[in-house]
């Protein structure tokens, strides 16, 4: 292998592949460094049952779009690793797997990359590692005795894996609600901690919300014009799923079938696990966001004339009597604890200062500061689709677009460089 290369793409995931195509299309030489293998994180950090909660249309990857005739249902786990591997076929990926890179640094006007088979230097590199790398879990985990199993959601896989006791699932977003959904179906008695996430209705007047919102054009909606500014990248993502042909998720009734609903965990102390008394104000702020959404959807519908079936109003299954504050983790016969808390990003083997005070690196639409330095993949990047299948080909155009209009400069510098070293000999 060569030891220099015009374009250096860390990453071989969907946005690792996607840069790769689009810098194929230019004519652009590149390598791509994978540590695991392709689609790792979807074929090894995500449970059995797993599947999109996005329809099948909007995996629109470069030039790759969805290929199979279920276009409205959604893509199980198996079937979202073989559509990432196909795509990578479909070019042929100059991918090498099993590479980790321990460092990237700046010298003069290339970049160096020190990886497990060797040292690189490129005249641009890319990113595309996405931003979920260190499972987060909290200190408090610390006062569970040992005989009690803790994983964090990335390590879930089923039911039948866990001790024959009942679960406490920590943490309400998408991994912590359907985990907590696939346990309840299996016949797992569940405590679910109920957090600040908020929840999106399945289906409205006749269609999936994913189609409204499209036809809306929120998921064109660039983070620079977002009500909630970048604070949006901060936020928790909507909890809803496609299992079963897709359906809402509604705690409320989950209670009813016998799961048990707590506010956010506060304490473990003395064998006993201590909730906030936010459990209702929780359920209620999920569902008025759900509503919201339903609202924003009936303004579109009559300013478009649109023609659509009304719905009734909605109506809380359950609602939460006095507060249980305190539980007893033995005589409630919790064997295992599923942290689903999210992910910390790490760049710390990125030696370039990009960064700001929370490791976030600075950038406009992935374009970094530095010159030739990118990324891609991260969430909110630049729209609500930066780090899934469907707004990934919008970041890597405009990537591979800037990258390009770079090489006539960087290649000019490169030959004045070999004009000196032959002069000088």
């Amino acid at each position: 292998m060569r030891s220099h290369y015009p374009v250096i793409i860390i990453g071989g995931g969907q946005a690792g592949l996607s840069m790769s195509y689009c810098l194929r299309e230019r004519g652009i030489d590149h390598i791509i460094f994978e540590k695991h293998r392709i689609a790792h994180s979807w074929r090894s950090k995500r449970w059995d049952s797993f599947c999109l909660v996005t329809p099948n249309w909007q995996c629109t990857l470069p030039g790759f779009p969805y290929p199979g005739d279920d276009t409205h249902g959604f893509m199980q786990k198996d079937e979202i690793v073989q559509y990432v591997e196909e795509y990578a076929r479909s070019f042929n990926a100059p991918v090498q797997e099993g590479v980790a890179v321990s460092k990237v640094s700046q010298h003069d006007d290339r970049y160096a990359v020190i990886t497990s088979m060797g040292d690189f230097t490129a005249d641009q590199v890319v990113i595309a590692t996405g931003g979920y790398h260190q499972p987060k879990i909290p200190r408090i985990s610390e006062r569970l005795p040992e005989e009690v199993l803790q994983i964090h959601s990335s390590e879930y896989k089923n039911p039948q894996s866990l001790p024959d006791r009942a679960v406490l699932v920590v943490g309400t977003g998408q991994s912590g609600c359907q985990i907590a959904e696939d346990l309840h179906l299996a016949g797992k008695q569940v405590h679910l901690c109920v957090g600040g996430a908020p929840r999106s209705p399945r289906t409205y007047r006749g269609r999936d919300v994913v189609d409204w919102l499209d036809q809306m054009g929120y998921y064109d909606l660039p983070i620079d014009e977002h009500p909630q500014g970048e604070t949006v990248r901060s936020k928790t993502n909507h909890y809803v799923t496609g299992r079963g042909g897709g359906r809402e998720i509604d705690l409320r009734q989950f209670a009813l079938e016998g799961m048990q609903l707590h506010g956010k965990l506060k304490q473990i102390q003395e064998g006993l696990l201590t909730f906030q008394d936010d459990l209702k104000h929780n359920l209620d702020q999920a569902d008025g966001v759900a509503e919201s959404i339903k609202c924003t959807i009936d303004d579109f519908i009559a300013k478009e004339k649109i023609s659509a079936p009304l719905e009734p109003d909605y109506e809380p299954a359950w609602q939460p009597e006095e507060a249980c504050l305190d539980l007893d983790y033995v005589q409630a016969n919790i064997g295992t604890v599923i942290w689903c808390t999210g992910y910390h990003s790490d760049f710390r083997w990125v030696d370039i200062p990009v960064f700001d005070g929370k490791g976030y690196p600075g950038h406009e639409r992935g374009v970094t500061p530095i010159n030739g330095l990118y990324f891609l993949g991260l969430p909110w990047l630049y729209t609500w689709g930066s780090g899934r299948f469907s707004g990934i080909a919008r970041d890597a155009v405009h990537i591979a677009d800037y990258v390009a209009s770079k090489q006539p400069l960087l290649a000019l510098r490169s030959q004045r460089k070999i004009n000196e070293v032959a002069i000088g000999s």
